[in-house]
């Protein structure tokens, strides 16, 4: 009897194992974008320190990474 029904959930357990691995992949990647932000917001704010931008551009450049990094964070809260 067990051998009929592991044949059975064979299909069930293969397309779990599935999206399990799309899942893992989507927040390996998840993590790699947040960490690319972040390493992006460290350039700029080094820019800024070193006087190679205005505080007028930092602002907009700042604001547009933080909100990429918001919706990273957002979609890894739902996901995860």
């Amino acid at each position: 009897m067990f051998v009929v029904d592991d044949i059975l959930m064979a299909p069930a357990r293969g397309l779990f194992w599935i999206f399990q691995e799309v899942n893992r992949a989507a927040q390996e990647e998840m993590v790699t974008d947040a960490e690319s932000i972040t390493a992006e917001l460290s350039a700029l704010y080094m820019r800024l320190e070193t006087g190679k931008l205005t505080e007028e551009e930092f602002g907009m450049e700042e604001k547009l990474l933080l909100e990429r990094l918001d919706k990273i964070h957002k979609v890894g809260r739902e996901i995860g």
